[in-house]
């Protein structure tokens, strides 16, 4: 009886419970939990001792690193959990949990480590030195010395990358601490042909026809007027320039309004593509850029090109 009485005891906390489901499907490391359940490392941590020294969680180490999966439970107290993980399937919370992890797989995936551990070897992913983010930036070799704007540019990550085939790019968020961030990450990579700034997607203290290419990376869905924030993405680019949108196709994950922020749950592909006409585009065009079964987010891409003064008269006329 003390023993029943201490382990339901360790599984009457919700934290533990959401950790016990999540290894139930997936084996983890630390950081990877983290990232999922949106829990400090020393939290999650814990959590792992105690469930580990109840016997309800197993530890195995792999290429240096220690993961996590959910030991064998006996008896009525499997069938139990079981019951009420599938009953909790559509809890908000859960689904949180669920699409984080799903992004955390997406992660691991694209990270060559990954493919190499002993349970996972095939000679047909065993590619050494494989790596998109190597491939990304020899596309960028490709393109001339363009002015680029990162518009809501976060902590600048994308920025960076773009800032090794641009002459030069204007970084843009609203958030001075964010931005603090993102200059000192690019401090530590030795970039130094980045102007940060603060600002909103709908108000860019950008001059007017003055960028080659404007970037819009998981920001619109931020803004509070996507509309404006495409006609100020217009605006800043020169004619003949390219406005180019990574953002989500719509869904009804609620939770990213509390959790990150978002304004709007994503956009269907061809209304993306009437806000960039409206907002005087050409040519636009709007696609899957990446999905995975399974994963409640779709990745759009989108793009369309600011027409030259001539172009926009002709089709003035043409309309009239």
């Amino acid at each position: 009886m003390k023993e029943a009485s201490s382990l339901y005891r360790l599984l009457g906390d919700e934290a533990r419970l959401r950790l016990l489901r999540v290894l139930s499907a997936e084996r983890l490391n630390v950081t990877e939990l983290t990232g999922v359940l949106g829990l400090a490392q020393s939290g999650v941590s814990r959590h792992l001792g105690l469930l580990k020294d109840a016997g309800l969680v197993a530890e195995e180490r792999d290429g240096g690193f220690s993961y996590y999966r959910a030991a064998p439970v006996p008896g009525p107290l499997a069938d139990a959990l079981r019951r009420q993980f599938e009953d909790a399937a559509s809890d908000a919370v859960v689904r949180a949990d669920d699409a984080r992890l799903q992004e955390v797989l997406r992660v691991r995936k694209e990270n060559f480590d990954a493919h190499t551990g002993p349970d996972t070897r095939d000679a047909r992913q065993l590619v050494p030195g494989r790596s998109w983010a190597a491939w990304s930036r020899a596309l960028g070799l490709l393109l001339p010395p363009l002015r680029v704007a990162d518009v809501g540019c976060g902590e600048g990550y994308l920025t960076i990358e773009a800032a090794r085939w641009a002459s030069q790019v204007i970084a843009v968020d609203r958030s001075e601490s964010v931005l603090a961030r993102a200059r000192a990450l690019a401090r530590r990579r030795n970039v130094s042909n980045v102007v940060w700034k603060k600002g909103e997607l709908e108000k860019l203290p950008i001059p007017t026809d003055s960028v080659d290419v404007v970037m819009l990376s998981q920001a619109l869905h931020h803004a509070h007027d996507p509309a404006r924030a495409l006609g100020e993405a217009v605006r800043v680019a020169v004619p003949g320039g390219r406005v180019l949108i990574l953002d989500l196709r719509a869904h009804d994950e609620e939770w990213v309004r509390a959790k990150l922020g978002d304004r709007r749950l994503g956009f269907d592909d061809d209304e993306l593509k009437k806000m960039m006409t409206a907002a005087g585009l050409a040519g636009a065009k709007a696609g899957v850029g990446a999905r995975k079964a399974g994963d409640p987010f779709t990745v759009l891409i989108a793009s369309g090109t600011k027409p030259h003064a001539g172009s926009r008269t002709r089709k003035r006329d043409a309309h009239a």
